[in-house]
């Protein structure tokens, strides 16, 4: 098997299907459009993104049943390096309606099945093999697996110098800190939680972030602000950017799209003040299309030479 620069790692996929309809009426029949299908989760949202920036990578999930086939399939068709690994459960789905009449967005996302003890091992020991230079642990974790697995991962490729990139949330980012990561991309309110307070001030982010970078959690802490953009902090530097202002459709994808851009910009070894830019701009230009779409590569360069120039103003 050929070496991957950047591997992304996800445990819990889904198949993503969205279509519009008219008219949200309870108890009545609701007549959709012909629904879209897209390959989903963190890590395979990630490896598209990096696709679609003309970047290559390894994507590893579990698949199962019909709707895990169907995932392969897309995956294949969009031209990205698959390894999966077979489930005995079906691959969950989820589905995003959007009602034309009002333009609102309903989003139902489904759990996923347990995952066996042995379908645990088998992902453990594909771990192991791998030879890379970024790993990608994205996404929520499946039932049956404890929440420090991705910890067990952060271990296991520890000792070869691989950079492990880590977007999750509650006690699986908690414990993933005890490693040590090279980064993290946490939301305000998730980065609240990790060093123990209930809320923090636009003002008090970096100091939080330098917290766990002090603490060996991780060397790059990246907050996601949302609509207000993104903070890029390490040991010795503070980067804020803004979101640009796009007409905004959906925000499906669109922090995946953002750790997509930056996992792409360092595979390219950009400096980190144009990371956290390509971050920014394929965030923002994946909530400029419909349901589970991601980004236009067009849309995301223009975004990315808009920042640019802001930042040199």
């Amino acid at each position: 098997m050929k070496k991957h620069k950047i591997i992304t790692v996800t445990v819990n996929p889904a198949l993503d299907k969205s279509a519009h309809f008219r008219g949200l009426v309870a108890e009545q029949k609701i007549r959709c459009e012909q629904p879209r299908f897209d390959a989903g989760g963190g890590g395979i949202n990630v490896s598209k993104a990096i696709s679609r920036l003309g970047g290559a990578s390894l994507a590893i999930f579990t698949a199962g049943g019909p709707t895990g086939e169907m995932i392969k399939n897309l995956m294949t068709d969009e031209g990205i390096d698959i390894d999966p690994i077979s489930v005995a459960s079906w691959t969950r789905e989820s589905f995003v309606a959007v009602d034309d009449n009002t333009n609102s967005q309903y989003r139902f996302g489904f759990p996923g099945a347990a995952i066996s003890s042995l379908e645990k091992e088998e992902i453990l020991l594909r771990i192991q093999s791998i030879d890379t230079e970024l790993l990608v642990l994205s996404g929520s974790i499946s039932e049956g697996l404890s929440a420090d697995f991705y910890q067990q991962i952060a271990e296991i490729v520890k000792e070869k110098n691989i950079k492990v990139i880590v977007d999750t949330s509650g006690e699986s980012l908690e414990k993933i800190l005890e490693v040590g990561v090279y980064l993290i991309k946490p939301n305000v309110g998730e980065l609240a939680k990790l060093v123990g307070v209930e809320r923090l001030e636009m003002d008090e982010v970096s100091e939080a972030a330098k917290k766990i970078i002090d603490e060996g959690g991780a060397e790059i802490v990246v907050v996601s602000l949302g609509p207000q953009g993104a903070v890029l902090v390490t040991k010795d530097s503070y980067d804020y950017v803004a979101a640009p202002n796009v007409v905004k459709k959906s925000t499906v994808g669109a922090g995946d799209s953002m750790v997509g851009g930056m996992v792409w910009a360092l595979s390219q070894n950009k400096s980190l003040q144009e990371v956290i830019r390509w971050g920014v701009a394929c965030g923002s230009a994946a909530t400029m299309n419909e349901g589970t779409q991601l980004f236009k590569s067009e849309d995301a360069t223009r975004l990315f030479d808009w920042l640019s120039k802001q930042g040199q103003s």
